[in-house]
């Protein structure tokens, strides 16, 4: 045991350290915001204000939850970069080309086109940014195309008559944003983030993107580099499930000690205390958020074919595309961890057998906060979004427009302050039994270890501010969702589960520990510094690359071996005739496996790679791995705890059958098809798009409105449908268990 805690805090410390270090480097080698863009004769076109005035208006109205910056955000709308530098490059080209051949570009012969794209390769990839001056210097010629796309953005982001069918195709509101010099100073962003992906770095060869987005027309690229690390990854992949394969053949010592399994349910003998009692609200409220979340999401995945209305309502005037995406993923985020901290309110006093004074006022007084921070982010950000509030207050109260960070200062300082609480709740109740010399010492150690990072960790998201550079941002953004989320979360589900286990005697407590602690090491092994691989072309060094692409291959080695889990899963659920009473919750940690498999390792390592990335970051390819990752293992395993949690609350009575099954496979199916009809089809038909033609075309109107895309996104109402239904039912049966109708009724007294 001593051995494991060296180990895992060795790789604590040196991932760390990476991280922190290459955080240092992303800060130093970001993308330079000059204080003035000018021309050629010294007249400023933008300032450093208008620029950082710019992203706060961006984020203002939606953000990545409204098209996308450098890849990442929403779909609907163009990837705003890629829009923006083809819309530069064939204005300059058929600029030349009428002038010199008096002819539009697309007419010249081959040799023609050639030279001219020669030229502007040239112009466009040259770094004329003065270190000295602090300035940017653009020829009188790019400044004419600078000038044309943002009255294009400025007339696409009003009311502008000529654009409102496009407005449609984009899913954008009218009026997305009113006022010239707020247009203004968005073009003025677009322009500098546009700029990075373009503009060559400092005595290197690819721009500050690592030449993303592929633009043929300007020489964008993959380098030798994304190249290498991709099929370095690769190899890393296969080494490392080689060496797991290996640790699983060897290890001999079963899980499950079936030579002394109990013949009753210990959990029954568990008396529930006040607190324990009132996390059941906690659950209630999980419920509802799901079904919230799904209509939010049914209404988003609508809007992909009537980009404002639904079924003829004129719905985006009061709840546009950007409200309704943000608060679908949003809600995930909210349900998901509502759960799964319930979950530790609940098994903290199990674990010690303790109930502090106050602990059940500290658990109700921590959901009256959660309750305050969902409505009022929610609330803040539709407000944002339909610009009723300043710049300021906005960034505090509204709309941050990051994707998973959307909500504003203010209520992010407060759910930290939450899950501060949260934390003390935790080792007041886990304290006694830490300080008893027992043989789940070790165990409860890794418990309360991840309990701290999940109360910490969520302070990444405090590190930024209104001015922030967005690489920085980016970094930062990434620790909460990444490290939080998919990190820590990770270990703390873990552990839970290996308690829930060793509390129903079925597993060794000395296996268990050996288990959860060499399980966190190996994850954490990749999933720290394959935070990285969300970074490639966020204005990073190729350091960044060369690490992310390494370490998140990594990250998919255990993932690989999700079949011996949910094997194992099975098992628990088989051990004896009363273990048959946890099959639901079990099954729910079975699919927890398949969606781990599946979700997270298979459609996640499609995506991971840096040449896959390259041609397919932004496409829906993303949204596969999103929605069976999250809602696939984090959403499936939070499902899971609560119905082990309401287990132990409920009536010691059988539960129908009938319900809870429905739920279990119509959230499985509908998720499948969700994905298998629709999702995935739209990405790969999109992927072969941006191979071909550029990200910018697989983003475009042009091609998400072809007949076969829009068939592809109708399909897509078969999975939602049988989804929808089947959260409609375990809300149902969640409750049911309250009030007595999710009881089989000859159980009845």
């Amino acid at each position: 045991m001593k051995k494991l805690w060296i180990y895992f805090a060795v790789v604590m410390v040196v991932s760390f350290a990476v991280l922190g270090y290459y955080g240092v480097e992303i800060y130093r080698e970001a993308p330079p915001i000059p204080t003035k863009v000018v021309n050629s004769n010294g007249e400023t076109i933008f300032t450093k204000q208008d620029i950082q005035e710019g992203q706060q208006i961006w984020q203002s109205i939606g953000g990545q939850e409204l098209g996308s910056i450098w890849g990442h955000g929403a779909y609907t709308a163009p990837d705003w970069n890629a829009d923006w530098i083809h819309r530069e490059a064939t204005y300059l080209l058929d600029g030349w080309s009428e002038k010199e051949f008096h002819r539009s570009y697309d007419d010249l012969d081959t040799e023609q086109q050639a030279a001219l794209k020669s030229r502007l390769t040239k112009q466009i990839r040259k770094n004329t940014y003065n270190s000295d001056t602090d300035q940017i210097v653009l020829s009188l010629q790019r400044e004419d195309a600078v000038n044309s796309n943002v009255t294009y953005y400025s007339k696409l982001f009003s009311d502008d008559p000529d654009l409102s069918h496009l407005r449609e195709q984009y899913a954008m509101k009218e009026n997305t944003l009113s006022g010239h010099e707020k247009l203004f100073k968005l073009g003025a962003f677009f322009f500098w983030t546009s700029w990075a992906c373009t503009t060559d770095r400092p005595n290197q060869n690819i721009t500050y993107t690592n030449n993303w987005p592929a633009e043929e027309l300007i020489g964008n690229k993959p380098s030798g580099s994304l190249l290498l690390w991709t099929g370095f990854s690769v190899i890393m992949l296969l080494a490392g499930i080689g060496v797991l394969a290996f640790y699983h053949a060897k290890k001999q010592e079963d899980e499950i000690d079936e030579a002394h399994l109990p013949a009753e349910d210990p959990l029954m003998g568990i008396n529930s205390t006040p607190s324990m009692r009132a996390t059941l609200k906690y659950f209630w409220i999980v419920n509802f958020l799901i079904l919230f979340q799904v209509v939010m999401g049914v209404v988003t995945a609508h809007y992909g074919v009537e980009g404002q209305g639904l079924y003829g309502i004129p719905l985006a005037k009061f709840l546009p595309y950007s409200i309704t995406r943000t608060w679908h993923v949003q809600i995930a985020i909210f349900w998901i961890a509502t759960s799964w901290l319930a979950t530790g309110l609940y098994i903290a006093p199990a674990v010690s057998g303790y109930e502090p004074k106050y602990q059940r006022l500290g658990v109700n007084f921590l959901f009256i906060s959660l309750l305050i921070i969902v409505v009022g982010s929610l609330i803040g950000q539709l407000l944002g979004v339909m610009q009723q509030l300043g710049l300021t207050t906005n960034f505090w109260f509204g709309h941050q427009g990051l994707e998973y960070v959307d909500l504003g200062r203010f209520w992010q300082i407060y759910l930290f302050v939450g899950l501060i609480l949260w934390l003390i709740l935790m080792l007041r109740a886990l304290m006694p039994a830490l300080k008893r010399n027992h043989s789940d010492k070790n165990l409860l150690l890794l418990f309360i270890i991840s309990a701290v990072a999940i109360a910490l960790f969520y302070g990444a998201g405090l590190t930024w501010g209104q001015h922030t550079h967005l690489s920085v941002i980016e970094y930062f953004r990434w620790w909460v969702v990444h490290l939080w989320v998919e990190g820590f979360f990770e270990v703390f589900a873990t552990v839970v589960i290996a308690f829930l286990f060793v509390r129903m005697k079925i597993i060794n407590i000395k296996v268990a520990t050996f288990t959860a602690i060499s399980s966190a090491t190996i994850f954490l092994v990749g999933g720290i510094i394959g935070t990285f691989h969300h970074l490639y072309f966020t204005g990073t060094p190729t350091a960044v690359l060369a690490l992310g692409s390494t370490f998140s291959a990594l990250e998919v080695v255990p993932l690989v071996f999700m079949g011996y889990e949910g094997f194992h899963n099975y098992r628990v659920m088989k051990a004896t005739t009363w273990t048959i009473n946890y099959k639901w919750p079990i099954y729910f940690f079975i699919s927890v496996s398949f969606w781990n498999l599946v979700g997270a390792g298979i459609f996640g390592f499609m995506i991971n790679p840096p040449i896959a990335l390259y041609y397919i970051q932004g496409l829906n390819t993303t949204s596969v791995h999103a929605h069976t990752a999250l809602f696939g293992v984090y959403g499936m395993l939070g499902i899971g705890l609560m119905l082990f949690v309401v287990k132990g609350l409920s009536r010691p009575q059988q539960w129908k059958q009938g319900l809870i099954r429905f739920a279990f496979w119509s959230l499985n199916i509908g998720l499948i098809l969700m994905v298998l009809l629709s999702v995935l089809p739209v990405g790969l038909a999109q992927t072969v798009a941006s191979v071909d033609k550029g990200l910018w075309y697989a983003r475009s109107a042009e091609f998400h409105h072809l007949d076969y895309i829009l068939v592809f996104k109708w399909l897509r109402f078969i999975g939602d449908t049988i989804f929808a239904v089947g959260t409609i039912v375990l809300a149902y049966f969640v409750i049911g268990l309250k009030f007595g109708w999710s009881y089989e009724k000859s159980d009845k007294s």
